[in-house]
């Protein structure tokens, strides 16, 4: 490089970022007010992608990718998710969303981060280009981080490593958590057929009750956790749906269950899967009935690297936000497709007072503010800078301190 990395060069693209979270913060009111679900983001990416003024191009649909920096050589990857829940906002707000979606994961918090990372990358120059991934469908399927790991465009940018952030309630506003090793679980839906034989209800025993059937095997599927797993392994199962029969008198033909299961262990995500099948077949036929099981892969354990975590770690904090407690979740996340290309990073924000009584992820009255903008963005920015360090031990200055936000 021209010129090396001192302190003072590090200082002047913080003070770059500092300088764009208004507009930032704007964009993301924006965002906020108009909300696209999985697969129909192209407004919303068209929308950072007019702000940011840089070329772009296309990736898994409706997503995009823009490089902030030279053309040539290896870059950083930094992730914003794009997509809304179909979650009714209960807040009156003016920028509040009016079209039964709504960003209640916090994705508008993190582009708009993204946003002003890319500015002040794009004003200042970095030690290495940032590569925006404006990422599509995260909270369904099929998933839009591994459509783009799949995709041929991203291929040509030579990502090294790949940066994600997450406001994440749990924590108190002011901390952060990046800890290397899995912090998400794997998740993978299933759903299950009990198929029985219908009848009078006064008559069970001319019937096979796909009823009873289901509800025996809700309970004994509990078990495959409690007494199958190694309770050292986190692992969640539950089965969220459950609908059969449309009359008090009839038993129903058949009962249809959708669930997820939610692992840390690669082994027991295996056999877990084997024993849905074999314990939803083995219970259904004491009742007479039979059982189709279906299970749909979801996004893998996301695994920190340990080097990126460290040199992110050390960043970050110097940027003002404390380290909190270690954050593992058994949510889910598909920022995890990454994990296995090259080594990256999910660093969780803090945007609560950490307590289990506030509106959480998800929830219709969860609404970060727009000062939590600038901590994801600072947090962003930091890791960024900790990848750079690690890709190719690029000499970079200790990082400076914060002054006062």
């Amino acid at each position: 490089m021209s010129e090396p990395w001192t302190t003072e060069r590090t200082s002047r693209l913080f003070k770059a970022l500092d300088a764009h979270l208004d507009e930032a913060a704007d964009l993301r009111r924006r965002i906020h007010a108009e909300p696209r679900l999985g697969g129909d983001e192209q407004h919303t990416t068209d929308q950072i992608v007019a702000a940011l003024g840089l070329p772009s191009e296309p990736v898994a649909g409706t997503g995009a990718l823009v490089r902030v920096g030279p053309a040539e050589g290896p870059s950083v990857g930094l992730r914003a998710e794009l997509d809304a829940l179909p979650v009714l906002e209960t807040g009156d707000l003016p920028w509040r969303s009016t079209n039964g979606s709504m960003h209640a994961c916090g994705h508008d918090v993190h582009m708009a981060a993204a946003f002003a990372v890319a500015k002040a990358v794009q004003q200042e120059g970095g030690p290495l280009p940032l590569l925006l991934v404006l990422q599509p469908r995260e909270e369904t399927y099929p998933s839009g981080a591994k459509d783009v790991t799949l995709s041929p465009e991203l291929a040509t940018h030579d990502v090294r490593a790949f940066i994600g952030a997450h406001v994440q309630p749990r924590l108190p506003d002011g901390e952060f958590s990046a800890v290397p090793g899995p912090v998400n679980a794997a998740a993978d839906e299933f759903s299950i057929r009990v198929n029985g034989r219908p009848g009078h209800a006064a008559y069970p025993h001319l019937t096979a009750d796909p009823v009873v059937a289901a509800a025996d095997l809700i309970g004994t599927l509990q078990h495959l956790i409690s007494r199958q797993v190694d309770p050292t392994n986190p692992t969640v199962l539950t089965v969220g749906s459950i609908s059969g029969g449309n009359s008090p008198n009839v038993v129903p033909s058949a009962v249809q269950m959708e669930g997820i299961l939610r692992t840390f262990d690669e082994k027991d995500r295996v056999r877990l899967h084997r024993a849905l099948e074999t314990t939803s077949t083995a219970v259904c036929d004491v009742h007479g009935c039979d059982a189709e099981v279906e299970v749909s892969l979801g996004a893998p354990v996301l695994d920190n690297d340990l080097a990126l975590a460290t040199a992110a770690s050390s960043w970050i904090e110097h940027c003002g936000l404390v380290q909190g407690r270690p954050l593992r979740s058994c949510g889910a996340d598909d920022f995890s497709f990454y994990s296995p290309l090259v080594p990256s990073l999910m660093v969780f924000v803090g945007v609560g007072a950490g307590g289990p009584e506030e509106p959480g992820l998800h929830h219709p009255d969860f609404l970060p503010s727009d000062r939590t903008v600038g901590d994801v963005a600072r947090a962003m920015l930091a890791a960024y800078l900790g990848g750079c360090s690690t890709v190719e031990e690029i000499a970079l200055p200790e990082p400076p301190r914060a002054e006062p936000v």
